[in-house]
């Protein structure tokens, strides 16, 4: 997952009322925001937010707060942000979401526990004893803070896992302590959040391939061992010139029929430069495709874009050749994007209006 400072890209439960309130069908509205439209589906749509721009800039805060009745914290939330350094956390960027959501009655998706990226130098050097209790002292204490919050319903606890082959990355929380990490960090989040819906999420699984049947044998095997894995998050990280994963809404589906909620988390949509108009269409489509497989399974929660303007993006940075992924241009213009994931929206019919009883690309595989 797009990481970088802000300039770079620049549900369950007993206290489930305020997610209730976000997600239960309401009367349709044919020109309205598109949190709306997603409301009228039972489903989220939610944007990745960036502090900076948030604290700063009216237009995107106006943005953030009328369109998406969902959020997740780009980078605030992440361990180099939370605990850069042994037991001396600081949580102000990540509170500034949650306050920021709360006064807009949305949702907050915890952004992310453990990961190989952004986690500090003093965790990878740790040997297995020590490294295991800093990340179960690490979780207890981030997801804790925000267990009695309504707003936050959900975290992504274990993050991009696999190799594009479907072997486990050779991280050095895997070096370390090996593939038991990952249930240890789940029950971890649920003992410090029995409420919350905890995922976890990788790139390149949109499809039905080798890293996707990777991860949904690892869903399979871990909830057999009753390990709580309440959800399953797909990056969506695509780009226009290599093809869209028309096996998308049949890979969401293979997933739910596991029984875990699964979800969009990270769309974006990048083309290589210079954007023009017909590029804008196919991208277009892409996010059609995408909203449409995601309203056509019952299970899907929602979409989430990896931000909404390109003033914001991580993609001409990690990809100087590309460009343009979000559906806001830099100015803060609506683009055809913006108008298929509406369209895509409007209009729908919920298929289950009871909100959920429990709460939660890059081509070359180094880039997230």
């Amino acid at each position: 997952m797009p990481s970088l400072k802000w300039r770079s890209l620049a549900v369950v439960c007993a206290v489930a009322s305020a997610a209730a309130s976000v997600l239960v069908a309401t009367p349709a509205q044919a020109d309205g925001p598109l949190r709306t439209h997603a409301a009228e589906r039972g489903k989220f749509i939610g944007a990745a937010l960036a502090t900076g721009p948030l604290a700063n800039e009216t237009t995107y805060r106006n943005i953030a707060a009328t369109e998406f009745n969902q959020v997740t914290a780009e980078n605030a939330m992440k361990w180099d942000a939370t605990e850069p350094n042994d037991n001396q956390y600081s949580f102000s960027g990540a509170d500034q979401i949650v306050n920021f959501a709360t006064q807009n009655n949305q949702q907050v998706h915890g952004h992310t526990l453990v990961w190989h990226s952004q986690t500090p130098g003093w965790v990878q050097g740790l040997n297995a004893t020590n490294m295991r209790a800093a990340m179960n002292e690490h979780i207890a204490t981030v997801v804790g803070r925000y267990a009695n919050n309504a707003t936050v319903v959900s975290w992504d606890v274990v993050n991009e896992v696999f190799n594009e082959d479907g072997t486990f990355r050779q991280s050095f929380w895997f070096n370390t302590l090996g593939q038991s990490f990952i249930a240890d960090a789940f029950r971890a989040a649920r003992a410090a959040d029995p409420n919350a819906r905890l995922c976890i999420n990788d790139y390149n699984v949109e499809g039905i391939n080798a890293k996707s049947t990777a991860m949904f044998n690892l869903v399979q095997s871990l909830r057999s061992q009753n390990v709580p894995v309440d959800c399953v998050g797909f990056q969506s990280h695509l780009a226009i010139q290599f093809g869209f994963p028309n096996d998308i809404q049949q890979n969401l589906q293979r997933f739910a029929n596991l029984g875990v909620q699964v979800r969009i988390t990270e769309l974006d949509i990048r083309m290589q430069n210079p954007r023009n108009a017909q590029k804008d269409t196919t991208q277009a489509q892409y996010y059609t495709n995408v909203i449409n497989a995601c309203n056509a399974v019952t299970a899907c929660a929602g979409v989430t874009i990896w931000g909404f303007t390109d003033r914001y993006s991580w993609i001409p940075d990690t990809f100087p050749s590309e460009c343009c992924g979000l559906i806001y241009d830099n100015n803060y213009a609506q683009k055809p994007a913006y108008t298929a994931v509406h369209n895509a929206l409007d209009g729908g019919t919920p298929s289950d209006t009871t909100p959920p009883t429990t709460p939660g690309t890059p081509t070359a595989s180094n880039v997230t």
